[in-house]
């Protein structure tokens, strides 16, 4: 029964997460609940062995819809995965208390900016040259890779509004991209992970066929729907992250 539960969850959360990302909002409450007994390590290794496979197939199908420097990305996935490593790597020998504290705030400031600004990312109108928007490619790979390795809840969310502001993209190929790059940070997390020996692999592989479904549902509606039904989601998705956070910083006893 626990089993069907999570399973409607990764669904669910493949859907998110394939718009826009904060799929984990779903997914991992979920696995808590039904697994209360397992350690957290474990939980979130198993949510990384399901998600991998729904980020990986929302990439692909983004990829064959929409227009994306290939090129440019390609370097990036490579710094987000090494990045994401580093990430995991520092959280063993430094705390993220403070992060987690922060993180409602941050979020709270790209909320606010978002719909202050009501024609960010419906239009798609990159403003730099290639060589400049590798650098920032690069550098946003690098600052929220770190990040997911770190820490992780708002990933996905982060890499699209990173996208929207810096480079002038629209919601839509800003979601696409992401996709990309959080792939690359998912595999790092995952591999971590999974040397340690914390990832139910017979859970995870029944997750990843009900996410993937769930992906290919949101990638199918946000690309007939377009950028303004992105933004919408990501606000809505923000919002959650924000809620949660919040939440989980008050209650948080290192």
């Amino acid at each position: 029964m626990e089993l069907v539960f999570v399973a409607l969850a990764a669904l669910l959360a493949g859907f998110i997460d394939a718009i826009v990302g904060g799929g984990g909002l779903v997914s991992l409450p979920a696995l808590f609940t039904a697994y209360p007994q397992a350690p957290a390590a474990t939980v979130l290794g198993t949510n990384k062995g399901m998600a991998v496979w729904g980020t990986a197939w929302a990439a692909g199908q983004f990829a064959r819809r929409v227009r994306l420097p290939w090129r440019r990305l390609g370097l990036a996935m490579g710094v987000a995965l090494a990045a994401s490593s580093l990430g995991a790597w520092a959280v063993t020998h430094v705390s993220s208390a403070l992060l987690r504290q922060a993180l409602p705030w941050v979020l709270g400031v790209l909320l606010i900016y978002t719909l202050a600004n009501k024609h960010l990312g419906r239009t798609h109108a990159p403003r730099w040259a290639p060589r400049q928007e590798t650098a920032w490619l690069a550098l946003i790979a690098a600052l929220v890779g770190f990040y997911d390795g770190f820490f992780g809840p708002g990933t996905g969310s982060l890499f699209v509004f990173a996208m929207v502001r810096l480079l002038g993209w629209d919601f839509l190929h800003a979601s696409a991209g992401a996709k990309l790059l959080n792939s690359a940070t998912n595999v790092a997390a995952l591999a971590l992970f999974t040397s340690q020996g914390h990832v139910w692999w017979q859970v995870a592989a029944v997750l990843a066929v009900a996410n993937v479904v769930g992906s290919l549902l949101g990638t199918r509606l946000a690309l007939a729907r377009g950028a303004g039904f992105v933004r919408i989601v990501f606000l809505l998705v923000v919002s959650a992250l924000i809620a949660r956070s919040a939440w989980q910083a008050i209650h948080f006893h290192p």
